[in-house]
């Protein structure tokens, strides 16, 4: 049994990114198989599900980290894994990520760090990478941090400096790998609104991996759901939908956060 929530997107309107019947895999075995879904433009999609199910597996096969076993993606109707490493390094550079914890370098400044990419992705010259530098920081409220180091700077400011990072090169996909993780709530909150800020203000648009569900609830409004059990994809639809109306008994668990579930055949 499938759960999906209506599309809310125009059948003539091709989706950003596409995946299509991808299995993941490491040897033998199988981490989600046959999994197929849509990301329109300018949504914030979340990848959900409980710990083990292949998350985060799944977004470094999105971001061009791991090959999949089988299947497509397509990035605006482009076969990524069909093309050679050339071309698909072209189209990285419309990917902008957020690691977990920021993946700051610790013994560059902020700044250093958030310039690193405009340094080794354009031929600009040093005041203008410096300009532009600013501009990323001021854009997550950390121009004052430019000439500080991680090691000077509280979690949630590593956060907002990665996502500085992420955002250097323009990109018009954006991808975060469990963004609240080590947060406490009202950083969160505060995070959560500034990915909004960010869809709203760049028009990109945005792939979640988490399992902080009130800022799923808050952020995204579109998703799949993997099971660990089943090893695909189970539901589609928003984090409010598929708590709301989703009949699938671990689907409802985990967006309820039940504490016992009893599985579908």
């Amino acid at each position: 049994m499938m759960c999906a929530a209506p599309s809310h997107s125009s059948p003539t309107v091709q989706p950003l990114i596409s995946i299509r019947n991808m299995t993941l895999s490491f040897g033998s075995e199988i981490i989600q198989e046959n999994i197929s879904f849509d990301v329109r433009r300018g949504s914030i999609f979340a990848v959900m599900g409980g710990s083990g199910c292949g998350k985060s597996t799944l977004l470094k096969n999105m971001i061009g980290l791991l090959h999949p076993s089988s299947g497509q993606m397509f990035i605006d109707g482009e076969d990524y894994w069909a093309q050679d490493e050339s071309r698909r390094s072209m189209i990285n550079h419309r990917f902008g990520v957020l690691f977990q914890g920021g993946a700051l370098w610790t013994s560059m400044t902020i700044g250093e760090n958030v310039a690193l990419p405009l340094e080794m992705f354009t031929d600009l010259p040093p005041k203008i990478i410096h300009e532009l530098v600013r501009l990323k920081l001021g854009l997550v409220g950390m121009e004052h941090a430019i000439n500080l180091f991680p090691s000077e700077i509280s979690g949630g400011m590593c956060k907002r400096a990665g996502l500085a990072r992420a955002i250097a090169l323009d990109p018009d996909i954006l991808f975060f790998d469990e963004p609240s993780a080590g947060l406490d709530p009202i950083t969160s909150s505060r995070l959560d609104d500034l990915i909004l800020a960010l869809r709203d203000g760049l028009g990109v648009t945005i792939v979640i991996v988490s399992h902080e569900l009130q800022s799923l609830f808050t952020i995204a409004d579109d998703g799949v759901f993997l099971d660990a059990q089943k090893h695909t994809a189970i539901a589609h639809g928003s984090p409010t939908d598929l708590r709301n109306t989703c009949p699938i008994p671990e689907v409802k668990a985990f967006m309820n956060r039940l504490s016992s579930v009893s599985p579908t055949k």
